[in-house]
Protein backbone atom coordinates (compact mmCIF):
# COMPACT_ATOMS: atom_id res chain seq x y z
CA UNK A 1 0.00 0.00 0.00
CA UNK A 2 1.21 3.31 -0.39
CA UNK A 3 2.41 5.68 2.46
CA UNK A 4 1.22 8.92 2.85
CA UNK A 5 4.03 11.28 2.85
CA UNK A 6 2.25 14.26 4.54
CA UNK A 7 3.81 14.25 7.74
CA UNK A 8 7.09 12.53 9.47
CA UNK A 9 6.43 9.91 11.80
CA UNK A 10 5.83 10.34 15.00
CA UNK A 11 6.49 6.94 16.49
CA UNK A 12 9.74 5.64 17.92
CA UNK A 13 9.90 2.83 14.60
CA UNK A 14 7.68 4.23 12.53
CA UNK A 15 5.69 1.43 10.94
CA UNK A 16 7.63 -1.08 12.53
CA UNK A 17 7.33 -0.22 16.36
CA UNK A 18 8.12 -3.68 17.81
CA UNK A 19 10.99 -4.53 15.28
CA UNK A 20 14.81 -4.46 16.15
CA UNK A 21 16.09 -6.58 13.54
CA UNK A 22 15.28 -4.68 10.22
CA UNK A 23 16.77 -7.11 7.41
CA UNK A 24 16.95 -5.58 4.19
CA UNK A 25 17.54 -7.38 0.79
CA UNK A 26 17.19 -6.95 -2.86
CA UNK A 27 18.13 -8.04 -6.26
CA UNK A 28 21.63 -6.96 -7.15
CA UNK A 29 21.79 -3.36 -8.30
CA UNK A 30 18.88 -2.14 -6.54
CA UNK A 31 20.80 0.01 -4.11
CA UNK A 32 19.92 -2.19 -1.53
CA UNK A 33 23.26 -1.37 0.79
CA UNK A 34 22.87 2.47 0.75
CA UNK A 35 19.06 2.09 1.83
CA UNK A 36 20.31 -0.19 4.80
CA UNK A 37 22.38 2.58 5.55
CA UNK A 38 19.69 5.17 5.02
CA UNK A 39 17.69 3.08 7.24
CA UNK A 40 20.43 2.99 10.12
CA UNK A 41 20.63 6.61 9.88
CA UNK A 42 16.38 7.08 9.75
CA UNK A 43 16.35 4.51 13.08
CA UNK A 44 18.71 6.36 14.83
CA UNK A 45 16.80 9.59 14.89
CA UNK A 46 16.43 11.59 18.25
CA UNK A 47 18.55 9.37 20.42
CA UNK A 48 18.50 5.64 19.58
CA UNK A 49 21.27 3.90 19.06
CA UNK A 50 21.55 1.52 16.05
CA UNK A 51 23.68 -0.74 14.33
CA UNK A 52 24.33 -1.26 11.00
CA UNK A 53 25.61 -4.63 10.21
CA UNK A 54 27.37 -6.33 6.92
CA UNK A 55 27.93 -9.97 5.79
CA UNK A 56 28.87 -10.22 2.50
CA UNK A 57 32.62 -9.26 3.14
CA UNK A 58 32.33 -6.29 0.31
CA UNK A 59 33.15 -3.63 2.53
CA UNK A 60 30.20 -1.46 1.10
CA UNK A 61 29.29 0.17 4.48
CA UNK A 62 33.07 1.66 4.87
CA UNK A 63 32.58 3.26 1.26
CA UNK A 64 29.86 4.96 1.83
CA UNK A 65 30.47 6.99 4.89
CA UNK A 66 34.20 7.53 3.86
CA UNK A 67 35.86 5.31 6.78
CA UNK A 68 38.25 3.01 6.98
CA UNK A 69 37.33 -1.19 6.31
CA UNK A 70 35.77 -2.19 8.95
CA UNK A 71 36.82 -5.38 11.32
CA UNK A 72 35.09 -7.54 12.84
CA UNK A 73 34.33 -5.09 15.79
CA UNK A 74 31.66 -2.54 16.68
CA UNK A 75 32.58 0.85 16.04
CA UNK A 76 30.90 4.20 15.84
CA UNK A 77 30.14 5.25 11.90
CA UNK A 78 28.12 8.55 12.26
CA UNK A 79 25.49 10.75 14.39
CA UNK A 80 22.15 10.74 13.53
CA UNK A 81 19.67 13.95 13.81
CA UNK A 82 18.77 14.61 16.98
CA UNK A 83 21.94 13.23 18.79
CA UNK A 84 21.53 9.24 17.78
CA UNK A 85 24.10 7.13 16.77
CA UNK A 86 24.93 4.63 13.68
CA UNK A 87 27.68 1.81 14.66
CA UNK A 88 29.26 -0.62 12.06
CA UNK A 89 30.03 -3.73 12.27
CA UNK A 90 31.78 -6.51 9.43
CA UNK A 91 30.70 -9.44 10.19
CA UNK A 92 33.22 -11.78 9.35
CA UNK A 93 32.45 -16.34 9.32
CA UNK A 94 36.05 -16.73 10.61
CA UNK A 95 35.67 -14.60 13.71
CA UNK A 96 32.18 -15.23 14.11
CA UNK A 97 32.96 -19.24 14.67
CA UNK A 98 35.90 -18.39 17.18
CA UNK A 99 33.11 -16.56 19.09
CA UNK A 100 30.81 -19.25 19.05
CA UNK A 101 33.82 -21.63 20.10
CA UNK A 102 34.09 -19.86 23.09
CA UNK A 103 30.77 -19.00 23.84
CA UNK A 104 30.05 -23.08 23.88
CA UNK A 105 33.35 -24.69 24.64
CA UNK A 106 35.61 -22.17 25.82
CA UNK A 107 38.12 -22.82 23.15
CA UNK A 108 39.12 -19.38 21.58
CA UNK A 109 42.62 -20.18 21.73
CA UNK A 110 42.11 -23.78 20.44
CA UNK A 111 39.72 -21.97 17.69
CA UNK A 112 42.77 -19.89 16.76
CA UNK A 113 44.98 -22.96 16.35
CA UNK A 114 41.92 -24.00 14.25
CA UNK A 115 42.43 -21.07 12.11
CA UNK A 116 45.81 -20.92 11.26
CA UNK A 117 45.56 -24.72 10.60
CA UNK A 118 43.29 -23.51 7.82
CA UNK A 119 40.35 -25.54 9.79
CA UNK A 120 37.89 -22.85 10.00
CA UNK A 121 37.72 -22.25 6.29
CA UNK A 122 37.28 -25.95 5.94
CA UNK A 123 34.50 -26.26 8.02
CA UNK A 124 32.55 -22.97 6.44
CA UNK A 125 32.94 -23.95 3.23
CA UNK A 126 32.29 -27.98 3.42
CA UNK A 127 29.15 -26.68 5.99
CA UNK A 128 27.86 -23.31 4.25
CA UNK A 129 24.69 -23.67 6.52
CA UNK A 130 26.94 -23.06 9.35
CA UNK A 131 27.99 -20.41 7.59
CA UNK A 132 24.60 -18.88 7.84
CA UNK A 133 23.97 -19.76 11.38
CA UNK A 134 27.06 -17.65 12.67
CA UNK A 135 26.38 -15.29 10.48
CA UNK A 136 22.96 -14.55 11.53
CA UNK A 137 23.67 -15.58 15.18
CA UNK A 138 25.52 -12.50 15.68
CA UNK A 139 22.38 -10.34 14.59
CA UNK A 140 20.48 -12.07 17.09
CA UNK A 141 22.99 -11.75 19.66
CA UNK A 142 22.99 -8.26 19.03
CA UNK A 143 19.25 -8.11 19.50
CA UNK A 144 19.16 -10.18 22.45
CA UNK A 145 21.60 -7.90 24.35
CA UNK A 146 18.72 -5.00 24.88
CA UNK A 147 16.58 -7.85 26.88
CA UNK A 148 19.61 -8.83 29.11
CA UNK A 149 19.89 -5.40 29.76
CA UNK A 150 23.40 -4.90 28.28
CA UNK A 151 25.58 -1.86 28.45
CA UNK A 152 26.70 -2.38 24.66
CA UNK A 153 23.20 -2.86 23.47
CA UNK A 154 21.32 -1.36 20.42
CA UNK A 155 17.67 0.15 19.99
CA UNK A 156 18.02 -0.94 16.78
CA UNK A 157 19.81 -3.59 14.26
CA UNK A 158 19.95 -3.33 10.52
CA UNK A 159 21.32 -6.29 8.29
CA UNK A 160 22.41 -5.50 4.79
CA UNK A 161 21.93 -9.05 3.99
CA UNK A 162 22.65 -11.09 0.78
CA UNK A 163 20.57 -10.75 -2.01
CA UNK A 164 16.93 -11.88 -2.85
CA UNK A 165 17.54 -14.24 -4.43
CA UNK A 166 19.87 -16.51 -1.60
CA UNK A 167 17.89 -14.42 1.42
CA UNK A 168 15.31 -17.08 2.10
CA UNK A 169 18.36 -19.94 2.23
CA UNK A 170 20.53 -17.46 4.10
CA UNK A 171 18.03 -16.68 6.91
CA UNK A 172 16.33 -20.11 7.34
CA UNK A 173 19.42 -21.63 8.74
CA UNK A 174 17.45 -24.17 10.72
CA UNK A 175 16.65 -25.94 6.59
CA UNK A 176 20.14 -25.67 5.73
CA UNK A 177 21.42 -26.75 9.02
CA UNK A 178 19.26 -29.89 8.67
CA UNK A 179 21.88 -32.33 7.23
CA UNK A 180 24.77 -31.15 9.40
CA UNK A 181 23.40 -31.02 12.94
CA UNK A 182 19.94 -32.56 13.91
CA UNK A 183 20.88 -32.64 17.42
CA UNK A 184 23.33 -30.45 20.08
CA UNK A 185 24.85 -26.87 20.47
CA UNK A 186 24.59 -26.31 16.47
CA UNK A 187 21.11 -27.36 15.99
CA UNK A 188 20.12 -25.73 19.39
CA UNK A 189 21.89 -22.27 18.01
CA UNK A 190 19.73 -22.60 14.97
CA UNK A 191 16.66 -23.57 16.76
CA UNK A 192 17.48 -20.14 18.90
CA UNK A 193 18.22 -17.77 16.04
CA UNK A 194 14.86 -19.02 13.98
CA UNK A 195 12.94 -18.02 17.20
CA UNK A 196 13.76 -14.73 16.73
CA UNK A 197 13.84 -14.65 13.16
CA UNK A 198 10.31 -15.57 12.88
CA UNK A 199 9.23 -13.25 15.62
CA UNK A 200 7.19 -10.02 15.39
CA UNK A 201 11.17 -8.53 16.28
CA UNK A 202 12.50 -9.11 12.78
CA UNK A 203 11.22 -7.52 9.31
CA UNK A 204 12.86 -7.90 6.14
CA UNK A 205 12.48 -5.23 3.86
CA UNK A 206 12.96 -5.63 -0.22
CA UNK A 207 14.33 -2.90 -2.67
CA UNK A 208 13.48 -2.81 -5.83
CA UNK A 209 13.79 -0.58 -8.92
CA UNK A 210 10.59 -0.07 -11.48
CA UNK A 211 11.65 -2.02 -14.42
CA UNK A 212 10.42 -5.54 -15.01
CA UNK A 213 13.13 -8.12 -13.34
CA UNK A 214 14.01 -6.31 -10.09
CA UNK A 215 10.14 -6.27 -9.46
CA UNK A 216 9.74 -9.64 -10.85
CA UNK A 217 12.77 -10.82 -8.26
CA UNK A 218 10.97 -9.06 -5.45
CA UNK A 219 7.84 -10.61 -6.04
CA UNK A 220 9.41 -14.03 -5.88
CA UNK A 221 11.25 -13.16 -2.81
CA UNK A 222 7.90 -11.98 -0.46
CA UNK A 223 6.11 -15.04 -1.50
CA UNK A 224 9.24 -17.70 -0.53
CA UNK A 225 9.76 -15.95 2.87
CA UNK A 226 5.92 -15.77 3.25
CA UNK A 227 6.26 -20.14 2.43
CA UNK A 228 9.61 -20.13 5.09
CA UNK A 229 7.45 -18.23 7.63
CA UNK A 230 9.65 -15.52 7.57
CA UNK A 231 7.99 -11.80 8.57
CA UNK A 232 8.17 -9.69 4.91
CA UNK A 233 8.87 -6.38 5.73
CA UNK A 234 8.35 -3.20 3.13
CA UNK A 235 9.29 -2.50 0.01
CA UNK A 236 11.37 0.41 -0.80
CA UNK A 237 11.08 1.54 -4.41
CA UNK A 238 14.39 2.82 -4.97
CA UNK A 239 15.97 5.13 -7.49
CA UNK A 240 12.19 6.80 -8.74
CA UNK A 241 12.44 9.26 -11.36
CA UNK A 242 9.29 12.12 -11.86
CA UNK A 243 8.02 12.25 -14.62
CA UNK A 244 9.61 15.63 -17.13
CA UNK A 245 5.79 15.90 -18.99
CA UNK A 246 2.74 16.57 -18.35
CA UNK A 247 0.41 13.33 -18.63
CA UNK A 248 -1.11 14.63 -21.72
CA UNK A 249 1.76 15.73 -23.03
CA UNK A 250 2.67 11.63 -22.06
CA UNK A 251 -0.06 10.49 -24.09
CA UNK A 252 0.52 12.59 -27.27
CA UNK A 253 4.40 10.85 -26.73
CA UNK A 254 3.16 7.08 -26.48
CA UNK A 255 1.57 7.46 -29.65
CA UNK A 256 1.52 9.21 -33.65
CA UNK A 257 -0.13 12.07 -32.05
CA UNK A 258 3.07 14.55 -31.32
CA UNK A 259 2.85 17.44 -33.76
CA UNK A 260 6.32 17.10 -35.76
CA UNK A 261 5.69 20.76 -36.90
CA UNK A 262 5.00 22.16 -33.41
CA UNK A 263 8.30 20.98 -32.35
CA UNK A 264 10.36 21.84 -35.53
CA UNK A 265 9.11 25.33 -34.83
CA UNK A 266 10.71 25.05 -31.45
CA UNK A 267 13.41 23.82 -32.90
CA UNK A 268 13.81 26.85 -35.13
CA UNK A 269 13.00 29.39 -32.64
CA UNK A 270 16.06 27.96 -30.16
CA UNK A 271 18.22 28.66 -33.19
CA UNK A 272 19.10 24.92 -33.87
CA UNK A 273 17.83 24.66 -37.43
CA UNK A 274 14.89 24.83 -39.36
CA UNK A 275 12.79 22.59 -40.47
CA UNK A 276 14.12 22.12 -43.21
CA UNK A 277 17.49 22.01 -42.99
CA UNK A 278 19.97 18.65 -41.62
CA UNK A 279 20.32 19.45 -38.54
CA UNK A 280 16.98 20.83 -37.84
CA UNK A 281 15.25 17.14 -38.99
CA UNK A 282 18.29 15.93 -36.57
CA UNK A 283 17.39 17.55 -33.84
CA UNK A 284 13.23 16.87 -34.32
CA UNK A 285 13.64 13.60 -34.58
CA UNK A 286 16.34 13.33 -31.86
CA UNK A 287 13.73 15.03 -29.56
CA UNK A 288 10.76 12.90 -31.01
CA UNK A 289 12.57 9.96 -29.94
CA UNK A 290 13.43 10.94 -26.81
CA UNK A 291 9.59 11.79 -26.02
CA UNK A 292 8.53 8.51 -27.27
CA UNK A 293 10.87 6.38 -25.17
CA UNK A 294 10.14 8.95 -21.98
CA UNK A 295 6.21 8.08 -22.06
CA UNK A 296 7.15 4.53 -22.55
CA UNK A 297 9.14 4.17 -19.35
CA UNK A 298 7.04 6.23 -17.42
CA UNK A 299 3.98 3.62 -18.37
CA UNK A 300 6.16 0.95 -17.59
CA UNK A 301 7.10 2.25 -14.11
CA UNK A 302 3.36 2.62 -13.52
CA UNK A 303 2.52 -0.84 -14.59
CA UNK A 304 5.43 -1.81 -12.36
CA UNK A 305 3.96 0.39 -9.05
CA UNK A 306 0.66 -1.47 -9.40
CA UNK A 307 2.41 -4.73 -9.33
CA UNK A 308 4.36 -3.63 -6.13
CA UNK A 309 1.12 -2.47 -4.59
CA UNK A 310 -0.98 -5.51 -4.95
CA UNK A 311 2.04 -7.48 -2.67
CA UNK A 312 0.27 -5.94 0.12
CA UNK A 313 3.56 -4.40 1.62
CA UNK A 314 3.76 -1.09 3.05
CA UNK A 315 5.44 0.93 -0.19
CA UNK A 316 8.47 3.33 0.66
CA UNK A 317 9.92 5.69 -2.34
CA UNK A 318 13.56 7.05 -2.58
CA UNK A 319 14.19 8.98 -5.22
CA UNK A 320 17.64 9.17 -7.60
CA UNK A 321 20.08 10.93 -6.73
CA UNK A 322 21.53 12.61 -9.93
CA UNK A 323 24.87 13.78 -7.81
CA UNK A 324 25.71 10.99 -6.23
CA UNK A 325 25.76 8.70 -2.92
CA UNK A 326 27.54 10.71 -0.07
CA UNK A 327 26.93 11.36 3.32
CA UNK A 328 24.66 14.30 3.17
CA UNK A 329 22.97 12.07 0.46
CA UNK A 330 22.30 9.66 2.67
CA UNK A 331 20.93 11.99 5.86
CA UNK A 332 18.21 13.24 2.78
CA UNK A 333 17.45 9.45 2.20
CA UNK A 334 16.77 8.93 6.00
CA UNK A 335 14.91 11.73 6.33
CA UNK A 336 12.34 10.91 3.38
CA UNK A 337 12.21 7.19 5.39
CA UNK A 338 11.19 8.90 8.39
CA UNK A 339 8.81 11.05 6.69
CA UNK A 340 7.09 8.05 5.01
CA UNK A 341 6.83 5.96 8.17
CA UNK A 342 9.35 3.88 8.03
CA UNK A 343 11.59 4.75 10.88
Amino acid sequence: MPVDRSAASTTPGGDWPDVMLHVMSGKGGTGKTTVAAALALALASDGRRVMLMEVEGRQGLAQLFDTPPLPYDERKLTVAPGGGEVWGLAVDPEEALLDYLELFYNLRRAGSVLRRMGAVDFATTIAPGLRDVLLTGKAVELVRRKDKKNGQSYDAIVLDAPPTGRITRFLNVNTEIAGLAKVGPIRNQADSVMAVLRSEKTAVHLTTLLEEMPVQETADGVAELRDAALPVGGIVVNMTRPPMLEESDLVLASGPGLARAQIADEVAAAGLGTAKSKAGKAITDALLAEAADHAARVNLEATERERINELGQPVYELPFLAGGMDIASLYELSRLLREQGMA
